[in-house]
């Protein structure tokens, strides 16, 4: 039998591939009834939606149904959200359709499709109702100058068409609505038709063109002036204007004028992508909803489609933005989301049902070649599991088809959508997965009973949907004379499945995916698929990494062309190997752990002869040999390697196993990543970009394969070790290198077992023994064979011999270039503790800066690293017994105390003492230069003698000159003794007196010429100028006491004279000031100074300022006068006649002062005589008889 007469319906039939939803011709409406499909998931969908539907019909009256009218379906690309609202509307309306003869109402073609009886009853009962439908794109409908009222005003322009109003000018539609509300539309349409001769629905869209006719019919039909008309219209469109709430209002007018059952209901197909991220037209659809609700109490209805992927369709939203869009969804009480998860169902109902005939006939042929089918459709290392047959049913149901491709296309409708390899108008769900299968099944149509349909058959279906670039390198390659015709075929199943990144593109997937009949020969199609794979490679039209191959476009080729002109610098590909074998295969392992004592020893690693990473001098080596060396042929040789490893005192040479795809496999990765550097600047095209992503991924994956294949060879490699072939038991890459590591420590390391015993945390050993006491140093002598001997011998040896041929010895180079390294291998921290024990016996020193190491500061230095480098190890110079006893009991004379027993002790003992002295008189030197304090000659003296002790870091010369400075240290002693006790306890005494001293050189004069106070004051000063006052200060308080009381007495005299005359004088001017009756501000002027002063003598303590505040008080009190005797002159003018006969009484006025100054008027230097008494005595009478004559007062001064 032919494939195409399986079928009921006929396979060549046109079937509409994409649903519109303004396309209802009679034949289109017949045939989406008709071969509608309700899947599991569409009967659950109808379900749920009818049952909303009905619920608001039993319950007219119940406010909850108002927030339950919004339906919201949503879906992927392709899975039927645009189909399903178009049935559902066919459904709502109920129309009747024709075909052939036959009629049918919507409703009648669900007979047989919904199972469940109750189900198709609640749709039946649905439908039975009156109502409006109105299906429409919300983009196709939109004006998109409305701004944030877009979607309320394409609600309206559809609502305006159902009605038969104007749809696309909503003014002259609220005319015409007005028009009917009031009986008089049709008289406006007759009168309208009078006079242009046209029918006014024909011509309204361009009514401005016939205006004046306009306004003559709405005239006659209203009654009204034509200026009134005229008026309306030319401002009708910029007075119109929308809210929800008008809108909602004007449905429910409409419902309600067709009676209390009619219900309307607005299917918008795409709303999700118009709104996008418009968050005012999110609350517009919002607010419509609601409103609706609320105002036509259930009867209408909002069913709106929206992309599940919505950040597909919206690109990336910010999360605010999803967010509202998540509240608009929530709106809608009733929520369908379509899967196409049946896309199946719908395939195998609208295309494969076979005829009778035909199961008989497919059932047989599975019962003979089932168990051959379950071995040909078989996938390999993939990453989901592709479905085979279940049984004979399951055959028939998909035959010629297997059930992996119902998963499989959809997986590649999808790939290719999302990487931008098709217009992004190839649909995932049904409606192309329909018509890629129907294409299919063409290809096969007159094929017998047997064959299978091949993936490549499927390519014809989406080829008008690809981007010129994809489609035009497969076309080229039909015309490429190197290719035969199946390497065409090839080329297409490589592309339908590059971008699945469930189905690896390998030799076994291929053969599978290739297969044309049920019995073909595997194993020769296999061959055919490799010989194919090989041309096509050849030809750049794919790409191979490893085992998989992938399609490549005709950009893709250019770029895989220019990755193979990409020139390698040299060592490039031994620094990679090198990476990948050290790096990841043995997982950056730069040390070795020898296990007989827990020891790391450092190596370094080469590949090739390249050093890779950090090469550490003294290291082992751990060289590896790959086939990509220049020189492997003579490593081929195990003679060759044997001598090789038995360079360097002995390594680890490890020679790897011939592999031919590693080094293509590495330059290909190499130049991919090198052309990726200097070509991904960010600047290409979205394409060339994706591709770049690709090639990344791809040698991503490439890596990982390489490491993968290295670890293998390294596990499986041969290893010789120190000059002799050594077989490794291991069969991992890490323990087979420990194991040769192993091997190589156990044999070059000869002196190691001189490290008797290791110790648990050196450090910490370190640090005691270096802080031990006299009794543990004794201790350890005696235990040196516990100590490690032999090693402490060798390195005492080693000190003492360079130091006989004058060889400094750096004590990183100890550890780093002698102990660490070959023969050796002993611990850095061990060798530190082995420095340790000889420094703290006295055997060593070490030099640090140019001065000797105290034991103090020895662990912090010696465990820096960085450090080590400026340490040199010395040995030590002892002193003489007699020597340190010397200094022992010069010590105790300076410091009244005895030093410890031991050279290194004494020194640490006297240095510390010393170091005190320092410091102390650092503070004294800092007080007697800046805070007048004695003894900075002895204090510089001493400070000289201390710090030419200190310079000595090594106790032999420290001891040796101590000892020298005897005498000099004995003579400081008394003078820092003194020193010590003035500024303990006599700094405050001193202090005391400096601060009186000061005072009382205030009123040094009158305090001198006191009996008592004056050789008090003078012997104060004498102890403040000595330079060595200490034994007088004990004097201090008596003297302080003694020049106090006559300083206090002679102040409080001066003090008490001053503030009577003060006080004489501000009563003289309150007086005054009371007598002209002054005002506030000449009060202020005239005794604020007098307080001021008053208060300036109470305070002071130096007479001659009392004196001084005195005489100014009396220039301030003559200042006063003036003032007032001015306010008073002022004050005495003629009074005025004000005009009412009273007159303005001046104020009592004061008397002008005058001051007589006696002293002023002798005219020599003495009265010697009667006649010079006389002389004076007139002229002074003159002088008082004369003020008196001006009526003055009079003051003697």
């Amino acid at each position: 039998m032919l494939i195409k007469n399986l079928f009921e319906r006929d396979i060549f039939r046109p079937i509409n591939g994409v649903v519109k939803a303004d396309q209802l011709d009679e034949s289109s409406v017949w045939q989406e009834l008709d071969e509608f499909v309700v899947t599991r998931e569409l009967d659950g969908h109808f379900r749920k939606f009818f049952a909303s539907y009905t619920d608001a019909l039993d319950r007219p009256l119940d406010p909850n149904v108002a927030g339950g009218i919004g339906v919201w379906v949503s879906g992927f690309f392709g899975s039927g959200k645009s189909h399903f609202l178009k049935v559902l509307s066919y459904l709502l309306e109920n129309a009747p359709h024709a075909h052939d003869g036959e009629d049918r109402r919507a409703v009648e073609f669900f007979d047989g499709k919904i199972k469940d009886a109750m189900l198709l009853g609640d749709i039946k009962r649905a439908v039975a109702s009156d109502t409006d439908v109105i299906l429409f794109n919300i983009d196709s409908k939109a004006d998109h100058r409305a701004g944030r009222d877009a979607i309320l005003y394409v609600f309206l322009k559809v609502l305006n068409e159902m009605q038969g109003y104007s749809g696309d000018h909503p003014h002259i539609a609220h005319m015409e609505r007005h028009l009917e509300a009031k009986g008089r539309l049709a008289a406006f349409h007759d009168a309208y038709r009078r006079h242009t001769g046209t029918e006014w629905a024909d011509e309204r869209d361009a009514y401005q063109f016939n205006r004046d006719e306009v306004v003559k019919a709405l005239a006659e039909t209203l009654g009204q002036s034509q200026q009134a008309v005229e008026k309306w219209i030319d401002g009708a469109e910029d007075n119109f204007s929308i809210t929800v709430e008008n809108f909602s209002r004007w449905v429910r007018e409409y419902l309600d004028s067709r009676g209390p059952g009619r219900r309307i209901i607005f299917l918008v197909d795409e709303v999700g992508q118009f709104i996008g991220t418009d968050s005012h037209l999110m609350l517009n659809l919002q607010t419509i909803t609601e409103n609706l609700g609320t105002a036509c109490k259930g009867r209408a209805w909002v069913v709106v489609t929206s992309q599940e992927d919505i950040d597909a369709v919206l690109g990336e939203m910010k999360t605010s933005k999803a967010n509202d869009f998540s509240k608009i969804q929530g709106r809608f009480k009733t929520r369908l989301s379509l899967s196409s998860a049946n896309v199946d169902e719908v395939i195998q109902a609208r295309l494969l049902a076979k005829v009778p005939g035909a199961v008989g006939e497919l059932e047989g042929l599975y019962k003979t070649q089932g168990d051959i089918l379950k071995n040909q459709l078989t996938f390999k290392d993939c990453g989901m599991t592709f479905r085979p047959y279940r049984d004979g049913e399951d055959f028939v149901r998909n035959y010629p088809f297997a059930p992996y491709q119902f998963q499989l296309v959809q997986k590649i409708f999808e790939a290719i959508r999302k990487v931008g390899a098709s217009g992004m108008h190839l649909a995932r769900g049904e409606r192309s997965m329909l018509d890629a299968f129907q294409t299919a099944a063409k290809a096969a149509s007159i094929e017998e009973v047997g064959v299978l349909v091949p993936l490549h058959d499927f390519y014809p279906s989406i080829e008008s949907f690809l981007d010129t670039a994809v489609k035009k390198t497969i076309d080229q390659a039909e015309s490429n004379p190197g290719l035969e015709p199946f390497d065409i075929r090839l080329l297409q199943v490589l592309f339908l499945i590059r971008y699945v990144e469930e189905m690896r593109g390998n030799v076994d997937n291929l053969v599978t995916l290739c297969l044309e009949r049920i019995d073909a020969d595997r194993l020769g199609l296999r061959r055919r698929i490799e010989e194919g794979l090989a041309r096509l490679e050849k030809e750049t039209l794919i790409s191979r990494n490893g085992d998989l191959y992938s399609f490549l476009t005709n950009e893709e080729r250019d770029i895989n062309k220019e990755i193979k002109l990409v020139e390698l610098s040299g060592g490039a590909e031994a620094k990679l190997l090198g990476e990948l074998v050290f790096d990841e295969v043995l997982r950056g392992q730069r040390k070795h752990r020898y296990s007989a004592n827990k020891v790391d020893f450092d190596f370094n690693r080469r590949c090739d002869g390249h050093p890779i990473g950090n090469q550490k001098d003294g290291a082992l080596l751990v060289s590896v040999i790959t086939p990509m060396a220049d020189d492997y042929e003579y490593y081929l040789d195990k003679g060759k390697c044997v001598l090789d490893s038995n360079a360097e005192g002995g390594i680890v040479l490890i020679r790897l196993g011939n592999e031919g795809s590693l080094g293509r496999d590495i330059r290909t990765y190499l130049q991919t990543e090198r052309y990726l550097t200097q070509k991904n600047d960010g600047t290409q095209g979205d394409s060339t970009k994706r591709i770049f992503r690709g090639l990344a991924d791809e040698n991503q994956e490439r890596r990982k394969r390489l490491a993968a294949l290295l670890a293998e060879m390294v596990a499986e490699a041969e290893y010789f070790v120190a000059g002799q072939p050594h077989k490794v038991k291991a069969t991992t890459p890490q323990a087979a290198l420990d194991e040769a590591m192993e091997y190589l420590v156990q044999n070059t390391f000869g002196k190691m077992s001189h490290l008797e015993r290791l110790t648990a945390e050196p450090l910490k050993e370190v640090q005691a023994v270096l802080r031990s006491n006299d009794t543990a140093k004794e201790a350890m002598l005696f235990q040196t064979g516990e100590n490690n001997p032999q090693a402490i011998e060798d390195v005492r040896g080693h000190v003492a011999l360079c130091a006989q041929a004058s060889r400094q010895v750096v004590l990183h180079d100890l550890i780093e270039k002698r102990y660490s390294v070959r023969p050796y291998g002993w611990p850095d921290e061990e060798v530190l503790l082995l420095v340790a024990r000889l420094l703290v016996l006295g055997e060593i020193g070490l030099m640090m800066d140019g001065a000797l190491l105290p034991m103090d500061r020895a662990y912090e230095a010696i465990t820096s690293p960085a450090k080590r480098r400026k340490i040199t190890v010395i040995r030590r110079q002892t002193s003489d017994p007699k020597a340190v006893q010397n200094a022992r009991n010069l010590g105790k004379e300076l410091f009244a105390e005895m030093g410890p027993d031991g050279e290194d002790a004494l020194f640490s003992f006297l240095r510390g003492r010393l170091k005190d002295w320092q410091a102390n008189l650092n503070t004294y030197k800092t007080l007697a230069e800046t805070g007048g304090y004695p003894g900075a000659e002895e204090i510089a003296e001493g400070l000289t003698l201390v710090n030419k002790l200190l310079t000595d870091m090594d106790s032999y010369k420290f001891i040796e000159r101590f000892n020298t400075l005897r005498a000099d240290l004995l003579d400081f002693a008394d003078d820092y003794h003194n020193l010590e006790h003035f500024y303990v306890h006599q700094k405050p005494t001193w202090e005391k007196l400096r601060k009186a001293g000061e005072k009382f050189a205030l009123n040094r004069l009158e305090l001198e010429r006191d009996a008592q106070a004056g050789p008090a004051l003078r012997r104060i000063g004498e102890i403040l100028a000595a330079p060595a006052p200490y034994e007088m200060i004990k004097d201090a308080e008596g003297l302080i006491g003694a020049v106090g009381a006559v300083n206090t007495a002679l102040i409080a005299d001066r003090r008490k004279q001053a503030v009577g005359r003060v006080d004489d004088h501000y009563a003289t001017l309150t007086a005054d000031l009371a007598s002209i009756q002054a005002d506030p501000g000449l009060k202020a002027a005239c005794l604020k100074p007098l307080e001021r002063l008053k208060g300036q003598v109470e305070r002071e303590e130096s007479l001659a300022h009392i004196t001084q505040a005195e005489a100014e008080a009396v220039r301030e009190f003559d200042d006063a006068v003036a003032r007032i005797e001015e306010f008073a002159r002022k004050a005495a003018e003629p009074g005025v006649d004000r005009g009412n006969g009273a007159v303005v009484v001046t104020p009592p006025t004061v008397k002008k002062l005058r001051v007589v100054r006696p002293a002023e008027l002798v005219k020599s230097a003495y009265l010697e005589t009667d006649d010079d008494v006389n002389g004076f005595l007139d002229s002074l009478r003159r002088e008082l008889e004369a003020a008196l004559g001006k009526d003055e007062r009079i003051q003697i001064r």
